[in-house]
């Protein structure tokens, strides 16, 4: 028997790939007379169903009435009904009664709880959200107050045990209050492990934290969703009411979703169930609800890590900076939701905002000022050990450039360069004259290199003439007069 998409694709090949029967049948693998057949149907008929007699016709009747009035099993059933002349197996009969056993849905009592006595708490998540330039699964963290229905809703994209505690306190702080008891499902975050008749392994951190804020944890019975209904029930309200058909901003915006909502329509709506405002049950549950602590919770997760020969540590595909000399270093990360500290034992090295984008590098400028000044050091230790190899006095010439000069290493540099320029020796040669003349400067360097590599025309021959009107010259006498007429008034002025 085919159904009516392989008919569909008999008709096709035929009509308009032009394929023969054969051709057909090697195609998709079926009989000849198959094809045959239905190329010769123009249009798809149904093969209408044999119902074969089943020797347990006669007692189907007697089988649904016991059911009704017991619950009886199936071998009970085959007993009485072979009393009555049955002659088949207990296969056929098991079937049957499965197929036409009533269901009954089990039964729960309706859970009751006093003002300020427990709140629930759950994660959601649907779909995924955009964070920077990346995407991230979206999740959402509810709790409810199980005599007002009050709601608290925060969204995050992750839900390790920074986030789960963060939202606790969240929670806390925005209602003003801690409830008696918390009931969670058997969550890793607050239930290690949950055996069927043995108390239940807490995870440390949520036992300490629930013991900071004052709240019993109650966790669900193994296999006991209905304990959390009125959660699961928060849970799917916000994928219905809020979720459904919501054009999803961007991750950052998503704190102003929530509140709105939650203001304007979560605990304000007319509860199904009590028909009350949630907002108004709580100002009457609020005086029943335990006092926050004094001091908040230190919510934050610590880690072992090392750090990278790039001075990095990385946390979600992110790489954070720490001070360069602790490179290849065990340390200690302590990840918030909002930041994250790095320590070196009980010291703080660096402190980060908390990326949820992915394959970000953050440095911290201060970082790698310490590896960057030991690099200039070094450069300026082969530049120093150059010019000492220029000449033997240049160590006494440097020590003459610390004393005449606020920036030596701004001459000895430019006398290195110029040993580049005209060569060592010629360099080594200026050094000693000018060490000869206290002359301390690349300037005056440079200008005995240079003067030394200009070349003077080569003078000419004298030439003498023999002319006597030339080479017999009067040169008058000079009239020194003046001289003693000076000095008499020079004898004069100093008389008077």
């Amino acid at each position: 028997m085919i159904d009516f998409e392989l008919f569909s694709t008999i008709r096709n090949y035929h009509e308009q790939k032009g394929l023969s029967a054969n051709q057909i049948a090697d195609e998709l693998g079926l009989d000849l007379r198959t094809v045959s057949k239905w190329l010769q149907e123009k249009r798809f008929r149904e093969r209408a169903p044999v119902m074969r007699p089943s020797t347990l016709d006669p007692f189907k009747g007697a089988i649904v009435r016991m059911l009704e009035a017991h619950q009886y099993s199936a071998a009970q059933i085959l007993q009485r009904i072979r009393e009555e002349g049955f002659k088949g197996g207990y296969t056929i009969v098991k079937e049957y009664v499965r197929k036409v056993r009533p269901k009954r849905s089990p039964a729960f009592l309706k859970l009751a709880f006093a003002p300020g006595e427990c709140a629930r708490v759950d994660w959601g998540s649907l779909g995924t959200i955009r964070t920077g330039e990346s995407t991230r699964r979206l999740s959402f963290f509810v709790m409810v107050l199980c005599y007002s229905r009050m709601m608290y809703l925060e969204f995050t994209v992750s839900q390790t045990m920074e986030h789960w505690l963060a939202c606790h306190q969240n929670a806390f702080d925005a209602f003003g209050s801690v409830p008696g008891k918390i009931m969670v499902d058997n969550l890793k975050s607050a239930v290690l492990k949950r055996i069927v008749g043995h108390a239940p392994v807490f995870n440390p951190k949520y036992l300490d934290f629930a013991n900071h804020f004052g709240f019993k944890i109650a966790p669900c019975g193994v296999g006991k969703g209905n304990e959390k209904g009125r959660v699961e029930n928060g849970v799917g309200y916000v994928k219905k009411n809020l979720l459904a058909g919501l054009e999803l901003p961007q991750f950052d915006a998503m704190g102003n979703v929530s509140r709105q909502w939650l203001d304007t329509i979560a605990n304000v709506r007319i509860h199904g169930e009590t028909r009350k405002k949630p907002v108004e049950m709580f100002s009457e549950e609020k005086q029943s609800l335990l006092p926050l602590p004094a001091h908040p919770y230190d919510i934050g997760t610590i880690t072992r890590v090392r750090a990278s020969t790039q001075f990095r540590v990385t946390l979600d595909s992110n790489h954070y900076s720490v001070p360069a000399e602790y490179a290849g270093a065990n340390l200690t990360l302590k990840a918030y939701p909002d930041r994250l500290c790095i320590y070196c034992g009980d010291k703080l090295i660096a402190r980060h905002p908390r990326s949820y984008d992915r394959n970000i590098d953050f440095e911290d400028p201060d970082h790698p000022k310490a590896l960057l000044a030991q690099r200039k050091k070094a450069r300026e230790q082969k530049l120093y050990m150059r010019f000492l190899f220029l000449s033997q006095h240049a160590s006494d010439y440097y020590r003459e450039l610390e004393k005449r000069r606020m920036n030596p290493r701004h001459h000895v540099q430019k006398i290195v360069a110029l040993s580049e320029i005209y060569g060592a020796e010629p360099v080594a040669r200026a050094m000693e004259d000018a060490f000869h003349f206290q002359a301390f400067s690349c300037e005056y360097i440079a200008n005995l290199c240079e003067q030394r590599t200009r070349r003077l025309p080569e003078p000419g021959a004298l030439m003498l003439t023999r002319r006597a009107d030339l080479l017999e010259l009067e040169v008058q006498r000079p009239d020194l007069s003046i001289y003693q007429k000076e000095s008499k008034k020079d004898g004069i002025d100093g008389k008077k």
